[in-house]
């Protein structure tokens, strides 16, 4: 093991990659975002020695530049514009930074002789609609959305520029993940802030978009250690779900944080979070990713929102 680079380390799951990555030995290179909050503020200080932090702006190429010159020996790629809803108010920034920010990383990487292995963590939504059940790495793409498209083409990017720049680059798409930590502006921790606000006024209902979709949720914490393990045994230009197989109804999960936020409301649509061409289910197939790592998920469905609720009533 020697240094890990990752971008987006202050994010919700850079915060967990990070920790991880540390508890397996690796010094990191922690690549910020402008404004975002450096290690000293959510690591332990004993940790602080072995992770080195840098304020980057992936659209700078004078910062891209500054980076690929850590020489860093892996590289995990989580920096993007993650909310979808996000990406839909504003696709051109979406592209900018999940899709051409990504190509100028790899270009500054390669031309300064420090692309090894290369971990780009997309997005398993770049499927779209129309699949009733798992969905394997073989099925094309078919992106319904501009946070699904910003992915798809910056998955085309690493594996064209990585492979043809003597690197390792490795593609795993992520399906939904949630835990302690994680933004309300996704969707299991929004429902448990409601929840949450519903049983301190004493309301009846709360807001909900489409509640009729089948997600493959993930802890965080089984997320990040797949990307260990696929940093250590992906294959060269593979694909990767990291997934769990099992689709959950999304409305069960809003039943069940009701339960552990301890208050009887009813679900009421807000058509203004209802989201466009919404994807009704999606899940993935994760025997890829079993085979090449042994990888299962760990941590229970029911755990992950217990903690999520907990971290929020703290």
């Amino acid at each position: 093991m020697s240094r890990l680079l990752i971008t987006g380390a202050d994010g919700f799951v850079g915060r967990w990659l990070v920790r991880a990555a540390l508890a397996e030995g690796w010094d990191v290179v922690a690549a910020i975002g402008p404004g975002g909050a450096f290690p000293d503020v959510w690591l332990p200080a004993a940790s602080l020695p072995r992770v080195a932090a840098f304020d980057v702006d992936l659209t700078d190429s004078a910062d891209l530049v500054r980076l690929a010159d850590v020489g860093a020996d892996a590289v995990v790629h989580l920096a993007a514009v993650s909310s979808g809803a996000a990406a839909r108010r504003d696709p051109d920034a979406a592209m900018r930074t999940n899709a051409e920010a990504t190509a100028a990383l790899v270009e500054a990487l390669a031309a300064a002789g420090t692309l090894a292995r290369f971990l780009f963590v997309s997005t398993g939504e770049v499927y779209g609609s129309g699949h009733a059940g798992p969905i394997a790495e073989t099925t094309p793409p078919s992106p319904v959305s501009p946070y699904a498209e910003s992915k798809r083409l910056a998955e085309v990017a690493v594996l064209e520029i990585g492979a043809g720049r003597g690197a390792w680059p490795i593609i795993a798409r992520a399906f939904p993940h949630s835990g302690p930590g994680q933004s309300t502006a996704f969707v299991l921790p929004a429902f448990a802030a409601r929840l949450a606000e519903a049983r301190r006024t004493g309301a009846t209902r709360f807001a909900v978009g489409n509640l009729d979709v089948t997600r493959d949720f993930l802890d965080v914490r089984d997320v990040v250690r797949a990307y260990l393990l696929l940093l250590a045994h992906g294959g060269c230009g593979e694909v990767y779900n990291v997934a769990s197989g099992t689709g959950r109804h999304l409305a069960a999960c809003v039943q069940r944080l009701a339960e552990l936020v301890g208050v009887s409301a009813t679900p009421e649509t807000d058509p203004a979070l209802v989201r466009p061409a919404d994807i009704p289910v999606l899940i993935g197939d994760p025997a890829r990713l079993r085979a090449a790592t042994g990888w299962t998920p760990q941590v229970p469905f029911d755990q992950t929102l217990e903690d999520l609720v907990n971290a929020q009533a703290h």
